[in-house]
């Protein structure tokens, strides 16, 4: 085969480019729905040429190119009739893999050529120049699969291989370049690594014909999972492709508009290429038909337009020029969608995404386990063929913690390559393990190479380096920016590994220039690794290598940006092995320094990684030594530091009563039915399982159990607490009972249902979910059981819940009401989105919401507007029986929904007429009414820096603050006054009594660890944000270290009252500090184990605990902060009293709090501490995790205070959002409850 000149137009790219700002480009619909339509014969589809072949050849819809040409020809003008900008090519399956089911191999080259010819000759009938048309050449998915099995007997075994995809699609792509395609579609990608062989063969094609065309790339979601059928997320499936630079990337076939939304609504979220989508007409019924109209879906494509999804948008599987041409009509007038502008960041992916965000992410583990030169247990796994052992330890790196894994096979007497080949396919048919990112490691590029010819997701390589010379750097880095993965690049060159600062500066310095100006690589894939060497070897010349490393570390982060930072970690402790416990000292000790100096990413044991404040200081003082090079005080017994680790390195070689109380029994001798429901009104326990049997025993059938006694002692339950007799702790006791009995006669329930077809009717059925991102949960499971205990059954989807799943699930489950809760500000805008889908898709199931964060007046101004139905705000768990009841009666919901409508609609007036009248300063004006301080006696910190604390939680025990612990149960009053109170007096003292007994359990069996990570920073005031240096930079001359960014009151204040921001009470050289700290650590197993035996009260009551816990951590830690650490209170002696009323020097203020509202401002404070080495996470709307943790900073000045910001205006919004780099809508997004106006959207 010849390869062709290129006679096509040179600026194919920027024309279409220009198209894609003004409008929205239509494609063109299904190729085989109109084929199917003619309903050819065997002889129609063979025609005169192919008559005598041996295979059958209907359904070949490409051989019609061949055989058939004018009715290809014909639909191609029937689609161009109905106004598409682009036609797809009739060589969907005209790839060598696919053509070889008819063994027609050999006719991939000419059916592409003779596919676009005559797509292109039927365009150029129609392309103007007001109005040009487009031929795209479509590249098919072919029938084999790079990453799956076909074989579920034997996961490792592939039907294809990267080569020969490479070799079949680059036939495919000469001929549809040589018959005329303006553009290249790889399509309907159900694996994402046949596709990267496309897109490899492509940029080949393109380099040997130096030229190039512009790209569309479309995956396909295969079901309700939102998976491809290879197993990624959309946004795996974007990280692993988005290297082509596509002119556009986006979703098709598989399934209807309706399932695929959320999906498009991802990949726009996150591309930042234009987006392009061609949906299926619904999902086939029965007969295989397509049964959604063209008005129908044209109507959901406006809808899509609308919402800003598209760019391009066509029809797949089902459509015609029906629905091409009421398309056209119905998104003519509406703007194409506005790329957002993102951050750079690497993005790298397995089955699931992993975005690391420098100054963001936190380290990244790479698992180390998975080495032959590593591992002496993994080498003999493989050299055994002992595979399946050996993807456990994979699976145990990863369940470890590990974010990525380091996968090596370099041993002398293995078959490196295929042991990697073999093993990557084994390990991609374990999703527990492929979710996570895989590098790549060996010395050997060919089994490098190997390797990424086996890994769908976006990979790393480690490593490349310029020590074979430039020449060889740049096409290996060129070979890689084609097979799309991020590289460790080594600091090595021709002259060898950098041993000093300035040689490892210099070859990274270097490294990076080639990369980004001759290969144009992009900055974020690279990781350098400035070489981690033993310390502590008692070779001179090896007693700086940590401290060069790290100072590299701080070069590399400043000098080179985007770049990532990794490295061996074990290396750094060599000298040391078969002394574990010194080994991880180093690690620890070397860790702590290197991330606080750039380090983002280390190849470690992810199981064996131990915290730096858990190392015996005796063994961390003398490591840190070695690791920092110090010099010893003069009359030290070693001579060095080196020494003095070894002499200290033999030491660690190797290395509750209850109160019994009588218990009155005597209404045991009551009858069994009034024995259930006394056990349930007293909420007692110890005999329920014994008398349920005994009832059942007693009546005809046991579902009348429960609606006997059990739901008479239910009833007396929800009247007493409806009448405030009784409170929610003996609630939810007596629904922990309710829930043991009923799990007990479930199984004969099920039983006699299976006979009888009979069905125990309840009041209703609720779904309850804390929306995504948000972690708070204690609320809503108290609602839950005061809902239970009326007979509602209730569907708990727990926490940090998708809008997508809760509607599934609610619509799955034929629920009567959908109830959300959240506790953190953020979740608000998300229950406005679940509001806002659920009028789109038309529902009309009630909507209550609840929650800490949430309000009547936020529920009636922000979310009952977006929804056309019922919107209810329930303030507590006493209020939620009233309410679910007056959504679900027939007799009262009407009016109960109209009056509720009436009620917002009058407050939502009411609100934004006092948001119009409200007085206000300009932010100007604000600002020039400051807080004005005298800041001439700063103390200077004891220690500045991060640090780590594990506090004893009987420490915490006598500082907690009991107030909130009884609130969350409903029951209101100050303790210890409320243990007397007349009403709820009794109730107090029995909880309190629990909450002590448990609590005792919690310290004596070490249910909880309490752990705490501080940090203080110089810190200057800049306007209204301060900066924060390097902690050994007093003198604010090296580059910030990060930016706080304040808000400030816009409310009028009277004469003299000034309007405050945090930012007034930091001066020009002052100090700032930074905290979290948490007592959730473990609490997990213990929930449970609760929630196992059906004991919701003893699962809350840990909750509840755990929070007073962290709250009493945090003044723990505060109170050590002014008294010690930094040390500006040090003559402070206050009362616990004194310590809850904040009678301190100081303030803690906690980002999502009245005086800063604003929860991303917690990204900071994470980059800052790195929270993640003490267990505490953020999700991704800022709620902690665990959900018992408080963070915030430390500001010292003797006249800071608390303060609500109160409400602001757009002016301030502008420049905060200037400041945070934001779009403004992205602000209006983050600072919505505290707008003093409307967003425009």
């Amino acid at each position: 085969m010849s390869v062709k000149t290129n006679h096509h137009r040179p600026c194919t790219q920027t024309i279409l480019e220009n198209i894609i700002k003004e409008r929205i480009l239509i494609l063109d619909g299904a190729m085989g729905t109109m084929i199917q339509r003619h309903k050819l014969t065997e002889a129609e589809f063979r025609g005169e040429r192919f008559k005598d072949w041996a295979s059958d050849l209907k359904g070949n819809n490409d051989l019609l190119t061949l055989t058939q040409p004018a009715i290809i020809a014909d639909i191609h003008r029937q689609y161009l009739h109905a106004g598409a900008d682009i036609i797809e090519t009739n060589t969907f399956n005209s790839t060598s893999m696919s053509l070889s089911d008819y063994k027609m191999d050999d006719l991939a080259y000419e059916l592409n050529f003779e596919g676009a010819k005559l797509a292109k000759a039927v365009c150029d009938e129609f392309s103007s120049s007001e109005k040009p048309r487009f031929v795209a050449g479509t590249l098919g998915p072919t029938s084999k699969t790079a990453s799956l099995s076909p074989d579920v007997n034997d996961p490792g075994f592939r039907n294809t291989s990267f080569d020969l995809l490479v070799i079949g699609y680059t036939a495919a792509i000469n001929g549809l370049i040589d018959g005329g395609s303006d553009i290249l579609m790889v399509e309907t990608i159900f694996d994402t690594l046949n596709a990267k062989a496309a897109l490899f063969a492509i940029d080949q094609v393109f380099d040997t014909r130096n030229m190039r065309l512009p790209i569309i790339i479309s995956g396909t979601i295969t079901d309700a999972s939102g998976r491809t059928l290879s197993g990624q997320t959309t946004e795996a499936f974007y990280n692993a492709l988005r290297h082509a630079k596509p002119l556009a990337i986006g979703l098709n076939c598989a399934l209807g508009p309706d399932m695929l939304r959320p999906y498009l609504q991802e990949i726009s979220r996150i591309a930042s290429f234009p987006i392009s989508v061609h949906a299926n007409a619904g999902l086939p019924n029965a007969f295989g038909e397509y049964d959604l109209g063209a008005e129908d879906m044209a109507e959901q494509m406006a809808e899509w337009a609308q919402a800003g999804f598209l760019n391009i948008v066509g029809g797949c599987c089902g459509t015609t020029p029906e629905h091409i041409r009421a398309i056209v009509d119905a998104v003519a007038k509406i703007q194409p969608r506005q790329a957002p502008v993102l951050d750079t960041f690497m993005r790298l992916s397995g089955l699931e995404a992993c975005n690391l965000k420098l100054g963001e992410a936190l380290f990244v583990n790479v698992g180390e386990r998975t080495n032959v030169t590593g591992s002496a247990k993994f080498k003999r796994l493989i050299k055994e063929g002992n595979f399946n052992d050996a993807i456990a330890v994979a699976r145990e790196q990863v369940d470890n913690g590990a974010q990525i894994i380091d996968i090596n096979m370099d041993e002398g007497m293995l078959d490196s390559k295929a042991a990697m080949v073999k093993f990557l396919n084994l390990i991609a048919a374990e999703p527990d393990i492929a979710r996570v990112p895989i590098m790549l490691d060996s010395s050997k590029w060919d089994i490098l190479e190997a390797g990424l010819k086996c890994v769908q997701g976006k990979p790393i390589v480690n490593s490349i380096s310029l020590k074979e010379g430039e020449a060889n750097f740049i096409a290996q880095a060129k070979l890689l920016k084609r097979y799309g993965a991020a590289a460790v690049v080594m600091a090595f060159d021709e002259a060898g590994q950098a041993d000093t600062f300035a040689r490892k500066t210099d070859i990274c310095a270097r490294a990076y220039k080639v990369l980004t100006e001759l290969v144009d690589f992009p900055p974020e894939d690279i990781i350098f690794d400035p070489n981690i060497f033993a310390i502590a070897t008692g070779i001179d010349e090896h007693a700086n290598y940590a401290v060069d490393f790290i100072n590299a570390a701080v070069w590399i982060r400043k000098n080179l940006p985007h770049a990532q930072i990794s490295g061996g970690v074990s290396n750094v402790s060599f000298s040391f092995r078969g002394n574990n416990l010194v080994r991880e000292a180093i690690h620890a000790v070397f860790l702590y320094h290197a991330i606080k100096a750039g380090l983002s990413m280390g190849i470690v044991n992810a199981g064996q990684l131990a915290l730096y404040e858990d190392i015996p200081k005796e063994l961390r003082d003398a490591v840190e030594d070695v690791v920092l090079n110090r010099e010893l005080i003069s009359d030290a017994p070693f001579e060095n530091a080196t020494e003095q680790l070894l002499g200290l390195a033999q030491k660690y070689y190797g290395q509750g009563n209850a109160i019994a109380k009588t218990e009155d029994l005597s209404w045991r001798e009551l009858p069994v039915t009034e024995r259930l429901s006394y056990a349930l009104v007293k909420g007692i326990d110890a005999y329920i399982l014994e008398d349920t049997e005994n009832a059942r025993l007693t009546f005809a059938r046991p579902i009348e159990v429960i609606e006997g006694p059990l739901m008479t002692g239910m009833n007396t339950v929800g009247d007493l607490f409806g009448d405030g007799k009784m409170f929610l702790p003996q609630v939810v006791k007596s629904a922990r009972v309710m829930k043991k009995a009923v799990a007990y006669l479930i199984p004969y329930i099920e039983e006699e249902k299976l006979k009888s077809g009979q069905v125990h009717k309840s009041n209703g059925k609720i779904l309850m979910a804390t929306v995504k991102g948000d972690v708070h949960d204690i609320g809503k499971n108290i609602v839950a059981v005061v809902l239970q205990c009326n007979n509602f059954e209730v569907v708990d989807m727990g926490v940090m819940v998708p809008t997508q799943d809760i509607i599934n699930k609610a619509l799955e489950e034929k629920v009567d009401i959908i109830g959300l809760s959240g506790l953190i500000t953020p979740s608000l805008e998300e229950m406005v989105g679940v509001a806002k889908e659920m009028k789109r898709l038309n529902l009309k199931l009630p909507l209550m919401i609840g929650g800490a964060t949430t309000s009547l007046s936020h529920t009636a101004v922000k979310i009952d507007p977006q929804y056309d139905h019922t919107v209810v705000y329930v303030k507590d768990a006493s209020r939620a029986v009233g309410v679910a009841q007056s959504l679900i009666s027939p007799e009262l919901r009407d009016n109960y929904a109209a009056t509720i409508k009436q009620e917002y609609a009058k407050r939502r007036e009411m609100y934004l007429s006092r948001q119009n009248t409200a007085p206000s300063l300009k932010f100007i004006d604000a600002c020039a009414n400051r807080q004005l301080l005298n800041f001439d006696h700063i103390k200077k910190p004891n220690q500045l820096g991060v640090q780590t604390l594990d506090i004893p939680l009987d420490i915490l025990k006598g500082t907690i603050d009991w107030t909130p612990f009884f609130s969350s149960w409903e029951l209101h009053g100050k303790y210890p006054k409320i243990l007397d109170d007349k009403v709820v007096g009794e109730h107090a003292r029995k909880l309190f009594e629990d909450a002590k007994i448990m609590l005792d359990n919690i310290i004596n069996e070490k249910w909880l660890m309490a752990k705490a990570v501080i940090g203080i920073f110089p810190a200057s005031n800049a306007g209204e944000s301060t900066i924060l240096f390097n902690p050994d930079d007093l003198k604010h001359e090296q580059t910030p270290l990060a930016h706080l960014h304040h808000l400030r009151q816009q409310a009028i204040k009277p004469s003299g009252k000034p309007n405050r921001s945090l930012a007034d009470f930091i001066g020009e050289d002052d100090f700032i500090g930074a905290f979290a700290c948490t007592a959730g650590i473990g609490i997990e197993p213990h929930i449970a184990r609760f929630e196992a035996d059906h004991d919701d009260y003893n699962a809350i009551l840990l909750k509840a605990l755990a929070d007073r816990l962290a709250e009493s951590c945090a003044e723990y830690v505060h109170k050590l902060v002014r008294t010690q650490i930094w040390g500006y209170a040090n003559a402070e002696n206050l009362s616990n009293d004194e310590l809850i009323q904040e009678a301190y020097q100081g303030i803690r203020p906690a980002p999502g709090y009245p005086a800063c509202p604003e929860h991303t401002e917690k990204a900071t404070l994470w980059a800052l501490l790195n929270p993640n080495q003490i267990g505490m996470e953020i999700t991704s709307h800022f709620a902690m995790m665990p959900q018992s943790s408080v963070s915030g900073w430390y500001i010292a000045h003797p006249q800071a205070a608390y303060f609500g910001l109160g409400k602001i205006n757009k002016d301030q919004v502008q420049d905060y959002a200037k400041r945070k780099d934001w779009d403004l809508q992205t602000a209006e997004k983050w600072l919505a409850p505290a707008l003093a106006y409307e967003p425009v959207e």
